[in-house]
């Protein structure tokens, strides 16, 4: 969870604690144009599940919110390593920000799911 949260530092995307000492990111959105709401359908979309968060000062609803919250565990549990998680970073960011096709990134997601399989 740290590096997925330092890789998205370096994105551009506000973490709210600064960082993360457990599985959880709250992800404050304000600067990248886009709501939780927003976020979490596009996210879906493409096979990434976050939830819509409300974060401090938070300025909208609590049904669209400003931020994300990212949980790890259950990719951790797939064995997910730090280049996956890099990888997961690039994903979300391209994903947030719009700027490539949605059903490649659908592909990113499943090849990763792929060599990290459920079961054997």
């Amino acid at each position: 969870c740290k590096v997925l949260g330092e890789e998205l530092v370096k994105y551009g995307f506000k973490l709210v604690s600064d960082g993360t000492d457990n599985h959880l990111i709250l992800v404050d959105l304000t600067n990248k144009n886009i709501t939780g709401k927003e976020a979490e359908k596009i996210l879906d979309d493409i096979g990434i599940t976050v939830n819509k968060n409300s974060i401090p000062n938070e300025k909208r609803s609590p049904f669209v919110t400003s931020g994300i919250r990212i949980g790890t565990a259950a990719v951790t549990t797939r064995g997910f390593d730090i280049e996956a998680m890099k990888e997961i970073a690039a994903i979300i960011n391209k994903a947030i920000e719009r700027n490539e096709d949605i059903e490649i990134l659908k592909k990113r997601v499943k090849i990763l799911c792929n060599k990290y399989p459920l079961y054997n």
